[in-house]
């Protein structure tokens, strides 16, 4: 009988998640995604004045604030059938497109990079070989001698004074760690060079939102962001041109280092291509509004079946019926009252544990479908979408990306690598670059229409007696974001968000249907049952939403090792 793994709490994420698998021959076979943390805002809501949905629904998460506002207020939006203004679409555009680039730069270096890169080995680098390394993959100049140097002696410092800090307790040594000592030093000092740009990222968000986390201008009917280019208290040129230099100081980050290291990891890991697809229905929604009805996107967005580009059928407003008809959420194996698979607006939330049950309930999360079949949503999805529609930007990424992984692993990798646990990694990069030129549209669409005199950044409205709905989406860093409304003369009569953790960390759904990480765990190695480091790395490259010991049973649920995981 196969040895049960049960890694509680996974780490390195937002929120608190447990996988349980069941490993035989070296492999996955079976596995269970746990969400383990429950707040029911969805309940303090009911009741309330639509308005403060933004406020509540930011605090779902303390990291995925601006997207919760930005699909509440969008959800609110919908119900209402109203119109936002052109300045405050770029605006809310700006921001979450600085806000998804600063979230991508952090989960690769911050939160995954260490699943991939061997810290201690850095020490053993020879620095030249390394600078000369850098030198050959980009014109980062940051990729120099001393720096690194400095790099590797600040890592020594570390290593000698037995207080490893951030690189405490890693899987260092694993044998599925594999790359070269160079590799590995330049993926240090990138490590923390993110942190640095990472913030620029975030400073837009806060220059836009009044503050970061939890913004404070996304409201229902636009932004709250006065214009006035003669004002040192409202948004002014100065500001506006600040905010240029940060795009084009995180570009070049973006392009130079990030999409670099994560081709260069993708190369000497190309075998991890062959894990983690799991679910291959592909879920984004359209995003970055260009008009004032959300008719007109810069980014596309739409559905793939089963991995299948030519499937791809397109999501088209936020009026989508396509959209609004496909979207349930299960909870036969979820710990609420019932079982039973709704559409959001017709759902109740009353939560009932019973303790994990293998075959029976065993998580918070729900279990999103669309049309009745799971799906992935994520960077992945997104970028595949994106590329089936025929979107430039990111035909140019991905093209410019897979060329660079066959140029240094030596041999032709297609996009079909991308269903994959590495592949994942590799379109987050893409996205992000992508995101950056879209930052730079966004600015220029701004300034171009304040220069015509427009300094509009609000809609006014009221809610009419009797019941509306809405439902309002988002390309969020993790995926497909959705929240959904019910109001009854002006009070929120129900109300659910559909979240990307859902989708891809929901459990079985009612047909007992594997959910994203349940499916793309199968098949995953596993070397150590004590280290499960491959485990580790499929959840992980989903970009968890959902804190540090890791827990380990075996097949009778008795304690066999207790780690502690970086």
């Amino acid at each position: 009988m196969g040895k049960r793994i049960t890694i509680d709490p996974i780490t390195r994420i937002e929120g608190h998640l447990r996988i349980d698998c069941e490993v035989d021959g070296g492999k996955v076979v079976n596995a269970w995604s746990s969400g383990q943390m429950w707040r029911g805002i969805e309940i303090i809501l009911q009741g309330r004045d639509p308005r403060d949905a933004p406020t509540f629904t930011q605090r779902f998460c303390g990291v995925c604030t601006t997207v919760h506002a930005l699909a509440s207020c969008r959800a609110v939006e919908n119900a209402l059938h109203l119109e936002i203004p052109l300045n405050a679409q770029y605006i809310r555009n700006l921001i979450i497109a600085a806000h998804a680039v600063h979230d991508h730069i952090v989960h690769f270096y911050i939160l995954s990079a260490l699943d991939w890169v061997d810290i201690t080995s850095a020490l053993k680098a020879d620095v030249k070989k390394a600078a000369s390394l850098g030198d050959s993959l980009s014109n980062w100049p940051r990729n120099n001698y001393r720096e690194l140097q400095a790099v590797q002696e600040k890592l020594a410092a570390f290593v000698n004074s037995g207080q490893l800090g951030p690189f405490a307790n890693g899987y260092w040594g694993h044998p599925a760690m594999k790359l070269p000592p160079e590799v590995n030093l330049l993926a240090a000092a990138h490590y923390l060079q993110a942190l640095e740009y990472q913030r620029k990222a975030n400073m837009i968000v806060s220059i836009l939102g009044s503050k970061t986390p939890h913004v404070a201008n996304l409201v229902v009917g636009g932004v709250s962001s006065p214009i006035n280019l003669d004002s040192s208290s409202a948004l002014n040129m100065e500001r506006l041109y600040y905010i240029k230099t940060l795009i084009d100081e995180v570009g070049d980050f973006v392009k130079n280092v990030y999409l670099v290291d994560v081709c260069a990891v993708g190369a000497l890991y190309a075998d991890w291509t062959q894990y983690g697809a799991g679910v291959t229905n592909y879920l984004s929604v359209p995003d970055m509004p260009m008009d004032t009805k959300g008719q007109a996107f810069n980014m596309p967005g739409g559905y793939i079946q089963n991995a299948d580009l030519e499937t791809f059928q397109p999501i088209t407003d936020f009026n989508s019926e396509y959209f609004r008809f496909g979207v349930k959420e299960s909870i036969k194996h979820s710990w609420y009252e019932g079982d039973w698979a709704r559409h959001p607006f017709d759902e109740t939330t009353q939560p009932k544990y019973t303790g994990f049950q293998e075959n029976g309930k065993y998580s918070w999360v729900k279990s999103p479908t669309f049309y009745d079949k799971p799906a992935q949503v994520g960077p992945l999805a997104n970028v595949l979408c994106m590329y089936a529609a025929g979107h430039a930007p990111t035909k140019k990424y991905v093209e410019a990306a897979l060329a660079t992984v066959s140029s240094i692993a030596g041999a032709k990798v297609g996009p079909e690598a991308l269903h994959s646990t590495i592949g994942r990694h590799a379109a987050r990069a893409i996205r992000c670059a992508v995101l950056y030129e879209e930052l730079n549209k966004q600015w220029t669409a701004l300034m171009e229409n304040i220069a015509k005199g427009d300094v509009k950044t609000y809609s006014r409205y009221s809610f009419p007696a009797g019941e509306i709905r809405g439902f309002g989406f988002h390309e969020a860093p993790r995926g497909t974001l959705s929240h959904w409304v019910v109001i009854n003369s002006g009070k929120i009569k129900n109300y659910q968000a559909v979240v990307p953790s859902t989708w891809n960390a929901g459990p079985r759904n009612q047909a007992d249907a594997l959910g994203p990480y349940e499916a793309s765990l199968i098949g995953n190695p596993i070397a150590d049952p004590e280290r499960p480091l491959e485990a580790v790395r499929t959840i992980h490259s989903f970009d968890p939403c959902l804190a540090c010991a890791i827990h380990l049973v075996d097949a009778k649920g008795k304690s066999i090792v207790q780690v502690r995981a970086l």
